[in-house]
């Protein structure tokens, strides 16, 4: 079973121009969108596939006001297993470490343990 994260997204609607579309996408994906009580605050639940697809959504769709998101959501990469990393690792076409690293902002050591052993050196 993957694991939930859940983010916090502070002021999302006052930040967010056409939040709808975003909004309507982010639950496309599966993914819980709610609203914290009575307050202009947020809660994202969503697993690691998730995240992903909602920062490519942003990237892909540029639109100026989305950005912070993505950004925010980027540093939940941070706390990504090494397994989680090795998935992402496989993901990408020709990985480096440098493009591991921009792609997660995962440590070099984190990387080069995943490049490690998915060419086959551990």
């Amino acid at each position: 079973m993957e694991k939930i994260n859940t983010i916090n997204l502070p002021s999302f609607l006052r930040r967010t121009l056409k939040a709808y579309a975003l909004k309507a996408h982010i639950r496309q994906l599966g993914c819980d969108l709610s609203r914290i009580g009575r307050s202009r605050n947020w809660q994202l639940k969503a697993n690691f596939d998730q995240i992903q697809s909602i920062i490519e959504y942003i990237e892909q769709k540029d639109e100026k006001s989305w950005l912070w998101l993505a950004k925010l959501l980027k540093k939940e990469y941070q706390h990504l297993s090494h397994d989680n990393l090795l998935v992402l690792a496989t993901r990408l076409e020709s990985v480096t470490i440098t493009a591991l690293i921009a792609q997660t902002d995962c440590t070099l050591a984190q990387a080069r343990k995943v490049l490690d052993e998915l060419e086959g050196l551990d």
